[in-house]
């Protein structure tokens, strides 16, 4: 119902719902009646998850249901006809409680190890190409089949993968809004990690939970799940595990975002700094576990966090120049759309636009999806009145975005 309005029309329009003047919602925030007028009539954007988070706790809804999530998984060849809801009843499967009361309905050789690591690859690849699609398709076989396997031969190997793809699932499920379904697949990787007592991937998997937990708009449980995870991996760093260390260097990056949303900047540049540190350490650029960590992924998230801060001018000096051509392409997108809103919240429009353009012409499934994309381009569908371009009125023609 909501899914063509800004993030300032769903605030007035479950303002309304809630039987709410202005001026009480804006006493509920901190903030003034004319603040909350402007920000409902789109001459203030909410740029900030900390923001929206206020007013969504204030109007008692989710995060997602102001920020536009979840969206619908449009069918791609890639994808096939059967996704979300797919991978939903595949995630809600109860075989994995009372595997001893139900008969193997596959048989061991259709869920050899190899082939599932393998498959496991396949979904990695797809997600961080940005073909999101691709990835939620493939998914549902793949932890069933992965659950099999656990069933079939319960060993370290098989758990591993059952955990990974539980953490594939996750992310998918993360960028499509289904933040609380996502919370699932990442408590049930992480459960399944255990079994393998395997530093990098029960790292791994805190850091997928704890990022879900953040995308739920839960940021103090956020930073308490990261902190937990950071102990837990300090004592093998001194392996040098690139695994390890990669681990330990994402899960510091979530921290910063946590921190970020709760306006602590201290905190964000301790885990930054030691987030850059164990960087150096690594060496270079690597993606171990599909993590795409290294000094780059680290710079990224000193510009998502001085976003996320109100610093834009910091972004700006930043973001525009830095080299992402070494990461997957996942990453590179989620950093041309924050430059994007660097941009536009700058007053710099055109440049703006053409960085969501050029994003959207290698990563269309990503652009489409994103809620930075479709907010800009919903804002300025709106302010432009009778008089976009027909570039704009294309883009929003093609991210599905109504007038």
């Amino acid at each position: 119902m909501t899914q063509d309005l800004t993030i300032g029309e769903r605030v007035a329009w479950y303002r309304r719902r809630r039987g709410m003047s202005q001026e009480v919602l804006a006493g509920l925030v901190g903030r003034t009646e004319d603040w909350i007028s402007k920000v409902e009539n789109n001459r203030i954007p909410l740029d900030r998850l900390s923001v929206i988070r206020l007013l969504a706790d204030a109007l008692d809804v989710s995060l997602g249901d102001l920020i536009g999530e979840p969206t619908l998984l449009e069918w791609t060849s890639d994808s096939g006809t059967s996704t979300i809801p797919a991978l939903r009843a595949a995630l809600m499967d109860y075989g994995h409680l009372i595997p001893a009361l139900l008969p193997l309905t596959r048989t061991v050789g259709s869920v050899q190890l190899p082939a599932l690591v393998r498959r496991l690859s396949g979904v990695f690849d797809a997600y961080q190409a940005s073909r999101f699609g691709a990835a939620a398709g493939q998914l549902p076989d793949l932890l069933s089949a992965a659950l099999l396997g656990v069933q079939s031969k319960a060993d370290v190997p098989n758990y591993r993968v059952l955990a990974l793809g539980y953490q594939a699932a996750a992310s998918v499920l993360t960028k499509f809004g289904e933040t609380d379904l996502a919370w699932n697949a990442a408590e049930r990787g992480l459960a399944s990690a255990q079994h393998t007592d395997d530093a990098a991937i029960i790292g791994s998997l805190m850091r997928s939970v704890a990022f879900t937990v953040m995308s739920t708009g839960r940021v103090q449980p956020a930073l308490d799940l990261v902190e937990a995870g950071a102990s837990y991996l300090q004592p093998h760093l001194c392996s040098g595990s690139a695994e390890v260390l990669s681990a330990y260097g994402t899960l510091l990056l979530v921290g910063s975002m946590a921190a970020a949303r709760s306006n602590r900047r201290d905190i964000v540049q301790e885990f930054l700094i030691e987030a850059e540190q164990t960087a150096t350490r690594l060496g270079s650029d690597r993606n171990c576990l599909w993590t795409a960590f290294g000094p780059t992924n680290v710079a990224i998230h000193r510009v998502n966090t001085a976003m996320e801060l109100g610093d834009v001018q910091i972004a700006l000096q930043l973001g525009p120049d830095l080299d992402t051509s070494a990461l997957p392409m996942e990453r590179r997108i989620r950093h041309q759309l924050e430059v994007a809103r660097a941009f536009n919240l700058a007053g710099r429009q055109q440049d703006s636009i053409a960085a969501v353009l050029a994003a959207e012409q290698v990563a269309p499934e990503q652009v489409r999806h994103h809620y930075l994309s479709r907010q800009l381009v919903l804002t300025w569908m709106r302010n432009a009145h009778n008089s976009s371009s027909f570039a704009l009125q294309s883009l929003a023609q093609r991210m599905r975005i109504v007038r």
